[in-house]
């Protein structure tokens, strides 16, 4: 036996696998099918994990660099706003006018080559920025063979959303943004449709797309 067959074999000794090896055709087919519904409860859909996607007719790059720009935010989220730079280097603080009086610390991690743009957030303090928000701009050439950008967006519930780790800077009466977890899907997507109506007027009337393009113009 050769080394990686060696290697391969040891995978056998793990329950709930599922290789060509172990398992029939018509097994795997019959439990696809147990697995397979004609509906899904949205519970079943986003209780843990909250990814939406949508096509924008733009060119990645160009989608990707607004997308890197903190203060963009401002322009295509429903409530985030006003990013002012903190004494620590890339972490920003701006408002969420979701909740009266709540601050929002915000750092961007992005990488051009993967044109992956992550925000790093949370609200009322930058200590630990919690509240992950996972983008990724794919060129539509690769997977829908035609020009422009698909947008994915993931969000993973963290268990800080069921409770405030830091209560005590709460303003009082306020909702915390757990609260809001369910409509995650909903209110996500309508911000996907600001980001595309916005980049993609933008690009179609020839105009510099994120903030720092057109202040220089």
């Amino acid at each position: 036996m050769n080394p990686n067959e060696t290697f391969l074999s040891t995978l056998n000794d793990i329950p709930g696998i599922h290789r060509c090896e172990t398992t029939t055709k018509e097994a795997l087919i019959a439990q696809i099918m147990g697995m397979t519904q004609s509906a899904y409860s949205h519970q079943m859909l986003y209780e843990r994990y909250c990814t939406i996607q949508d096509y924008i007719d733009a060119p990645p790059r160009a989608v990707f660099e607004y997308l890197a720009d903190v203060h963009c935010l401002e322009e295509w989220t429903f409530s985030t706003r006003d990013f002012e730079p903190t004494d620590e280097p890339g972490l920003y603080v701006g408002r969420d006018t979701l909740e009266v009086g709540t601050k929002i610390y915000c750092r961007v991690a992005a990488n051009p080559e993967a044109m992956t743009v992550d925000y790093h957030c949370a609200w009322d303090q930058g200590e630990e920025l919690w509240m992950i928000y996972l983008m990724r701009v794919i060129p539509a050439e690769l997977v829908l063979g035609k020009r422009g950008s698909v947008v994915t967006w993931t969000n993973c519930r963290h268990p800080n959303y069921d409770r405030n780790p830091h209560p005590e800077l709460a303003p009082p009466d306020r909702a915390w943004v757990g609260a809001y977890w369910d409509m995650f899907y909903a209110g996500h997507t309508v911000e996907l449709g600001n980001l595309k109506a916005i980049v993609e007027h933008r690009h179609a009337h020839g105009q510099p797309l994120h903030a720092r393009a057109r202040s220089a113009a």
